[in-house]
């Protein structure tokens, strides 16, 4: 009987020691498998991270090929080449005993105007120009005339009679993204060499120049650049590294190395319809004031503490400046070896942005305001900063040969 009693408690203890080792192995499991998800839920979220840093990684190379050093140059440019023209024509000349004419060289771009095809180039490359002939790159030669042309942007757009397959259309995208650094590309014919190519960078953005057709008005917001271009390229387009058109080249400085102009695509874009439709665009903005640049030695002669800015010269009678009350300079002097008439006023703001000399007068006025609309000046004014407010006119056309 004891012993029986005995065998029971010995079963019961090992069915019970049994049982204690499964529940402790099954609860070691599941504490194990918690532990080992929880690893490899750290382990996805690793790789998910990994995954995100190489996808950017690509994005970035990506970036890189498109405008760093990555980009086949000679596929783009067989791509393009097709797009650019020669421009041909004769001009006058006359001297004290014959007549006689020179021929003119230069470049244009093919663009589709909402299903139109036209040639855009500079104005300076047909003004007074006749019997103005386009050269594609095949070869091929045909008349064209002058649709419209705007000296103040330095642009004009050209029709033809060359049958549809001769047109190769680039797009046109706005130049508002560049930056200075951008690489740029430059294809024209300079001196007579059809489909020339040359690479640089933008080196500055929003200058101002001034050509002889433009009667003495600054073309605004030009884009400044290294890549090489000579006589001949005017007219022809400035690409970013996607085969984008973002300019016109239009000028060069002489004897400098490294240092062409360019007219913003955005100005193009503007300017196109008017161009096309109405053969003119008559939208630039106008103050009627002449100034020149502030600088410490100004400043100091006029006895004021602003150093940036534009100073006032002279105020043209009944323009917009006129009438707003903006006061022109009182009398010259001679600073750093210069006569400047100084006294006048002081632009040093637009619209609350600030205004250091004329590049931002100009690419201000010309990108962001319209004929008609009314600016808030800020200007200094015998040393006291004050806001007037003008009504902007429309720049009158240029006296020009």
């Amino acid at each position: 009987m004891e012993n029986s009693r005995r065998q029971r408690i010995t079963r019961f203890s090992a069915v019970l020691i049994a049982v204690s080792i499964v529940v402790g192995a099954v609860a070691g499991g599941f504490l194990s498998y918690s532990m080992v998800s929880k690893q490899i839920a750290d382990l996805q979220n690793q790789v998910s991270t990994l995954q995100e840093q190489v996808a950017n990684l690509r994005s970035a190379q990506n970036v890189t090929n498109v405008f760093g050093g990555n980009v086949s140059l000679s596929a783009l440019y067989e791509r393009i080449k097709g797009s650019v023209v020669t421009i041909y024509g004769f001009i006058l000349q006359t001297n004290s005993s014959t007549t006689y004419y020179t021929q003119i060289q230069g470049s244009g771009f093919v663009y589709n105007y909402t299903g139109q095809m036209i040639i855009v180039t500079n104005f300076h490359v047909v003004h007074t120009v006749v019997n103005i002939t386009v050269t594609f790159i095949d070869g091929d030669s045909y008349r064209a005339v002058v649709l419209g042309s705007d000296p103040y942007a330095d642009l004009a757009v050209l029709s033809t009679n060359a049958p549809q397959n001769e047109y190769k259309p680039i797009e046109i995208v706005s130049s508002s993204t560049l930056r200075v650094g951008d690489p740029v590309i430059a294809v024209g014919n300079p001196y007579g060499l059809t489909g020339s190519m040359t690479t640089g960078i933008v080196s500055q953005l929003g200058r101002s120049i001034t050509e002889e057709t433009t009667g003495g008005y600054s073309i605004a917001n030009i884009i400044q650049i290294t890549a090489p271009i000579n006589p001949g390229n005017s007219g022809g387009p400035l690409l970013n590294y996607l085969g984008q058109v973002v300019g016109i080249t239009a000028a060069i400085v002489s004897d400098s190395q490294g240092l062409g102009f360019a007219i913003p695509s955005s100005t193009i874009l503007r300017e196109i319809g008017s161009l096309v439709k109405e053969g003119s665009y008559n939208h630039h903005p106008w103050l009627g004031i002449t100034g020149t640049d502030m600088n410490y030695e100004i400043a100091t002669r006029m006895g004021i503490n602003v150093t940036y800015g534009w100073l006032i010269v002279g105020v043209i009678s009944g323009g917009p400046a006129d009438k707003a009350g903006l006061r022109g300079g009182t009398e010259n002097a001679l600073i750093a070896g210069s006569l400047v008439t100084i006294g006048g006023d002081v632009i040093i703001a637009m619209n609350g942005e600030r205004i250091t000399n004329m590049d931002d007068l100009t690419s201000y006025l010309e990108e962001y305001t319209s004929p008609g609309q009314v600016v808030n000046i800020t200007i200094v004014r015998n040393g006291q900063t004050m806001t007037v407010q003008v009504e902007l006119g429309t720049r009158p056309p240029p006296s020009i040969p």
